[in-house]
């Protein structure tokens, strides 16, 4: 007891040791472009992905111009050693890393179309519904080119498509690691519910290809969203009809509670808690426009101790949401402290009976799960967050009311099939297994914090906790509750191969990295 008022977990005796000897060494704290330039200097020669795939030096419509190297021997020679496997999914040929065992599969959707890119980046994309409504409501509209005809379709309440989210369990959109193939992966371990990371509706807008690529959805998510963020009316519904236009989604979600400074200064995400007139205006006009629910992620509040959710949820719903997630967590908090759920509570009390209240904060076992169904029944679901980052099995361990006592061989095969999805999702090719390796590794760096039921004095394990140190039942269990970024590394080489010379990895969300010095 004494231990988890110190939010210390509770370890079994027999499997407590001494903390290892700090080494000593300093880390050199490297800039992303001395980063980006060292990667550069080692990088290998890329073959022309049209010559890889038909072995035909003259099969390049580009020639002489193309910026990829054409020389297939001189590629050959150079190529890193292929991995042991099955290849996933394959149209990568020569190069791919697991070359003469290749399939053709195609399971994902809302590509982003050359065509729509070319118009944004002219600014000559027309946003008919959007700019019609800001203008009926006399919001400002910032000049675009207009349509032609600029007749406006209205879709009122009764005739939107539906969406329950009643006790569906909800993958919360993740950033860096709510990738498709961790998505994917949380599909399988039974997600009813999935969204995509979250995109900067101006990038959007400005049709940057690896912002459209956060809209990408496979087709086992069966319910899917997407998650923009944007800070005025007119931003955000030209996006939401645009991507209504361009994309197959089952709701669109307005961030309006992300702390990150980046975006606070932007007047988006959790800065829109000071403007409520604006909220208003954002969920007004973008709802007005579609047929696709529009939903909203909101915190308690942007200050500490000054809540101001519990004063507009009675009116989000005649906005036109669909749905709120409401993270127990002020953005002065961030993520300190324990989510408020009592005030979740009260403000889901307070909501329209047409409005969809979710809670979100510290899910981390099926227990917890009941216990907020159980106290506010009028609560239409719960969102799971970095309680599925450091066990995605999570799900399984809700829809089987369990404490999954999962051993190292079990995670291990779950880690498998991330690596199988995510060279499905990202190639193949040299550049796919090192994408791959790149969010496995971010991945990681979440899920070691799990400590395994049969380690623990008390269950469950609470999400706060931090634990002594200690060792597995195994080998394999030891290495995988290592918080040495080192260590990550070889978990990802037992499944990826060895890293490329030079390596090094550092997950965004910490300072502990892998480089050249920790490995001697």
């Amino acid at each position: 007891q004494e231990l988890i008022e110190r939010s210390m977990a509770p370890i079994k005796k027999e499997f407590l040791c001494p903390p290892p000897p700090s080494s000593g060494l300093v880390q050199e704290k490297k800039s992303k472009r001395q980063l980006k330039r060292e990667r550069r200097e080692q990088s290998t020669i890329n073959l022309c992905p049209q010559v890889a795939r038909t072995e035909d030096v003259d099969s390049c419509q580009y020639k002489d111009k193309c910026r990829f190297n054409h020389d297939i021997e001189a590629f050959k020679a150079q190529k890193p050693d292929d991995i042991e496997g099955q290849c996933p999914f394959c149209a990568y040929g020569l190069s791919c890393r697991f070359l003469g065992t290749h399939r053709k599969e195609k399971s994902e959707m809302n590509f982003f179309n050359k065509e729509t890119q070319r118009l944004l980046w002219k600014n000559k994309m027309t946003f008919t519904n959007a700019d019609a409504k800001l203008k009926s409501l006399g919001l400002e509209v910032r000049p675009m080119k207009k349509a032609k005809d600029s007749s406006l379709k209205l879709h009122p309440r009764e005739k939107k498509k539906l969406i329950d989210f009643r006790d569906k369990l909800y993958l919360a959109p993740l950033t860096t690691v709510g990738n498709l193939p961790f998505r994917r992966l949380c599909k399988v371990l039974g997600a009813d519910v999935t969204c995509g990371e979250m995109a900067m509706c101006t990038n959007l807008l400005q049709g940057q290809a690896s912002e459209w690529a956060l809209l990408r959805r496979h087709s086992s998510e069966d319910l899917f969203g997407v998650q923009i963020c944007g800070s005025y009316p007119d931003t955000v519904s030209r996006t939401v009809e645009l991507i209504d236009r361009e994309c197959t989604v089952d709701f669109i979600d307005i961030n309006m509670g992300c702390p990150i400074d980046m975006v606070v200064n932007k007047s988006a995400g959790s800065a829109l808690l000071n403007k409520p007139l604006r909220m208003k205006n954002i969920v007004e006009v973008s709802s007005s426009i579609l047929e696709t629910p529009i939903t909203i992620k909101v915190r308690t509040a942007f200050f500490e101790g000054k809540n101001r959710i519990d004063s507009l949820i009675a009116d989000i719903g005649n906005w036109g949401a669909t749905a709120v997630t409401i993270h127990g967590r002020s953005r002065q908090q961030r993520y300190s402290k324990s989510a408020d759920w009592d005030y979740i509570y009260q403000c889901t009390k307070n909501a329209s009976t047409n409005l969809q209240v979710i809670g979100n904060g510290d899910v981390y076992s099926y227990l917890d799960w009941n216990k907020h169904k159980s106290d506010c029944p009028e609560l239409s679901s719960c969102m799971i967050a970095r309680g599925a980052l450091i066990k995605p099995w999570i799900f399984t361990e809700i829809k089987e009311q369990r404490h999954w006592d999962i051993t190292s061989g079990e995670r291990l095969n779950i880690m498998k099939d991330f690596v199988r999805f995510g060279l499905q999702h990202w190639g193949s090719d040299t550049k796919g297994v090192e994408t791959t390796r790149h969010f496995l590794l971010e991945w990681l760096s979440y899920t070691f914090r799990y400590i395994p039921v049969g380690l623990l004095d008390v269950i469950p394990q609470q999400i706060n906790w931090r634990p002594p140190s200690y060792f597995g039942r195994d080998d394999l269990e030891t290495l995988m509750m290592s918080e040495s970024a080192g260590d990550w590394v070889r978990i990802s080489e037992m499944l990826l191969g060895k890293v490329p010379e030079g390596f090094t990895f550092a997950p965004k969300h910490k300072s502990n990295a892998y480089d050249r010095a920790e490995n001697g």
